[in-house]
């Protein structure tokens, strides 16, 4: 039974991101195992001096937690045409460690947000940075819920064709990560 990692890269309750996040156990088919890690807000800023101190437990709760995964599902807004800052400055921590905890392992991407485009420049550079860990990043089908305002509510994605193109992708991802 594939286990799969949810990362959310927004620290917002009422996130969309979030709402599609805690989605996703319900959509994976049977057979996924989905858990949700929460704790990129407790990530301090990287700083090459904490570094050297020791690496922050939050980093090598993620890296175990990653480790223990058989794939990571990155869901995202997209701030400023890029990633949130609290997401880059989890994955640079986590670009820190030895072995690399992202190296080698699948990883599916979704965002969401209220404009059109739905995060496509997040993924652009989500994509960029993870190829350089040597993530196998699944490139389809790729899930960009755009008008997010229109599809989700407080609590679930409403949208019925969202919640098809979901499914479709974690389906996919699911056989992604079983062939390794």
């Amino acid at each position: 039974m594939p286990k799969l990692l949810v990362v959310c890269g927004s620290l917002r309750r009422a996130s969309y991101n979030r709402v599609i996040a805690h989605a996703l156990p319900a959509l994976a088919p049977a057979g996924v195992a989905i858990e949700i890690f929460e704790g990129l807000g407790d990530f301090p800023l990287y700083d090459g001096d904490v570094e050297a101190a020791g690496m922050p437990a939050p980093a090598t709760a993620l890296a175990a937690r990653i480790a223990a995964a058989d794939g990571v599902i990155i869901v995202t807004p997209e701030y400023n045409y890029s990633m949130p800052g609290v997401l880059k400055n989890g994955i640079d921590w986590l670009s820190r460690l030895k072995p690399q905890p992202l190296a080698g392992k699948p990883v599916a991407i979704q965002t969401a947000s209220m404009g059109a485009m739905g995060g496509v420049r997040c993924q652009h550079h989500l994509r960029q940075t993870l190829v350089a860990l040597e993530a196998r990043v699944l490139n389809k089908p790729e899930i960009m819920v755009g008008q997010a305002q229109n599809k989700l509510s407080a609590d679930a994605i409403t949208d019925e064709p969202t919640r098809g193109l979901i499914a479709k992708q974690l389906a996919v991802f699911a056989e992604f990560v079983r062939k390794g």
